[in-house]
């Protein structure tokens, strides 16, 4: 598909949710889709994928984003592919059919909760793209504005990087950084995805060795014993 072919699609697709779509929720918004089928283009480049595939998945795999704390969050991307799979004959009759089943499964496969691995490389590369949001400048930002949204504290003042308890993201949010967003890295299934992954999760380190500082009353300072610390926690080899 030529590159304006794509470009039609996408406006086509953006003024689809203008219309039809409102989550409600910041970390799921058009912005948010925009940002994952960035990201997954830049990934994609110089590999044989089937953009147009990446392109629809990447704007309608949070169609349905059910809130974290939602006892079928984990059913949230089966029912996103479901719901895209009617609205794809009915509002884009244009797009091809046989790309139906990559489009759903790309879809599917990206969710970290639903446990379903990509099988191919246009899944992979989604499913990529969409958790480098989780990290960077935008993950701190979207783990805070969670928090906010489900009334969890900031941080344990007493034991922030749970020293002496068990971590708990569902009370804490700064520990959700341990059980998830350090670890994300590992996870990512293309090598190009796994770079930009580290980059981002070290920003999430030194974020983390500031709040120390901050903690013990340094303002201007970091920790540099909890970047230490963390930097191998998220498999960064340059620490």
């Amino acid at each position: 598909m030529k590159e304006m072919d794509l470009k039609v699609w996408q406006q086509d697709i953006e003024q689809w949710f203008k219309q039809h779509y409102n989550s409600g929720d910041a970390s799921h918004d058009i912005a948010h889709f925009r940002r994952v089928w960035h990201t997954a283009r830049r990934i994609a480049e110089g590999e044989q994928v089937d953009l147009p595939v990446i392109l629809v998945a990447s704007y309608f795999h949070d169609l349905v984003s059910l809130p974290k704390n939602h006892p079928d969050r984990s059913r949230s991307s089966t029912l996103s592919a479901q719901q895209t799979l009617l609205i794809l004959p009915r509002d884009f009759p244009s797009f091809p059919a046989d790309c139906y089943a990559a489009v759903a499964h790309a879809i599917e496969a990206h969710s970290f909760s639903a446990q379903i691995p990509p099988q191919t490389l246009e899944a992979k590369i989604v499913q990529d793209a969409d958790r480098l949001e989780a990290l960077g400048a935008i993950g701190l930002a979207r783990v805070f504005a969670v928090a906010g949204a489900l009334n969890t504290a900031l941080f344990d003042a007493d034991d922030p990087f749970a020293d002496k308890r068990e971590l708990d993201d569902k009370a804490y949010a700064l520990d959700h950084f341990q059980t998830k967003l350090l670890l994300l890295p590992e996870t990512m299934q293309t090598t190009k995805g796994r770079e930009m992954a580290q980059h981002n999760a070290d920003f999430l380190v030194h974020f983390m060795a500031k709040l120390s500082a901050e903690l013990a009353g340094e303002p201007i300072s970091v920790d540099e014993s909890v970047r230490q610390r963390f930097a191998a926690l998220a498999g960064d080899k340059l620490w």
